[in-house]
């Protein structure tokens, strides 16, 4: 790579296509490069150039984004998507070495150890509670669809109604790097909601085949799930905004957290948890272990709970 033929949109052009390259998802590489080309937009304002990034430059942008007031989980997607950056510079002989790593590892990880990454994980009875609380249908049906199928929220955005066997309830979802089986199941109370909702979004007069969408019938994008769940859970007290504790947070992944602890808890075998949250395979003997899917879904009505939804 010629970084003196380079400009800043080349550059992130060029970065942009590596990450694609790298399988990631759409939605990270959204975030990476927003979190890179603010910080080469400070270098500029800064007269710094990208090879002479050091851990004192770095240093100061970390001050830069404190003083920002951002949470300390921005700060880690930051230098997660800095460090990225420069392993690609590194990769393509731009650079001799990682600046971010020393930086990251000082300023950012003792923090995450010392408040550890332990997540609201409510109750069943908990859980009845807040969705039984939502008075609009919509949010009714994501919050119990994520609580019940333990899916990302980016998952559940990308759902069209064609994804959905109504005879089978189950879902396939899109392909993702992070997901290896597609199917999810829901059950009877579950799609009892899902169908309530379908008769409001028909009056919405939908302009996608999305599932969720908003109020003007578009597709409903990662912000409209966050205030979905969040919204609702500040209403009961389980999700403060303005705390630093994450125990004191119930975002849409939080679901997910539900979603295993109460399979787990219910004494489900551990190859079918993974298998109904979709994980990669990380273990050679995950390779060998093949799941009838009548099985999954008998395992599944089995373990999930019921939520008693009106």
């Amino acid at each position: 790579m010629e970084m003196e033929t380079l400009n800043q949109a080349t550059l992130l052009e060029a970065f942009r296509e590596d990450c694609i390259n790298r399988g990631m998802t759409s939605e990270s590489i959204r975030r990476y490069i927003s979190c890179v080309k603010i910080f080469l937009e400070w270098l500029d304002g800064k007269s710094v150039d990208v090879r002479n990034v050091d851990k004192f430059v770095l240093r100061e942008f970390v001050s830069y984004l404190r003083n920002k007031g951002l949470k300390h989980k921005t700060l880690e997607n930051y230098f997660s998507a800095l460090s990225s950056f420069y392993e690609y510079l590194q990769f393509e002989g731009v650079v001799n070495a990682n600046p971010v790593l020393p930086v990251r590892k000082r300023y950012l990880n003792p923090y995450k150890k010392h408040k550890g990454s332990t997540r609201k994980v409510l109750k069943v009875e908990e859980a009845s509670l807040l969705v039984n609380s939502i008075p609009y249908i919509r949010d009714k049906a994501i919050v119990l669809l994520l609580l019940k199928t333990g899916i990302r929220r980016g998952e559940l955005i990308s759902i069209d109604l064609q994804d959905i066997n109504w005879e089978k309830q189950m879902i396939i979802l899109k392909p993702k790097a992070k997901r290896s089986n597609r199917i999810v199941f829901f059950d009877d109370e579950t799609a009892r909601i899902l169908k309530k909702w379908l008769k409001v979004r028909e009056k919405i007069n939908p302009k996608t085949n999305a599932l969720f969408v908003n109020e003007r019938g578009e597709r409903l994008g990662r912000n409209g799930v966050y205030t979905a769940v969040t919204k609702w859970a500040a209403e009961l007290g389980f999700h403060d905004p303005n705390s630093s504790n994450p125990m004191d947070h119930f975002s849409p992944h939080n679901c997910r957290h539900c979603f295993t602890t109460w399979l787990t808890n219910s004494g489900m075998r551990r190859e079918y948890i993974k298998m109904l949250r979709g994980d990669v395979e990380k273990e050679a003997i995950d390779g060998y272990i093949h799941i009838d899917l009548e099985d999954l879904r008998r395992e599944y009505l089995t373990h999930i709970p019921k939520l008693g939804v009106e």
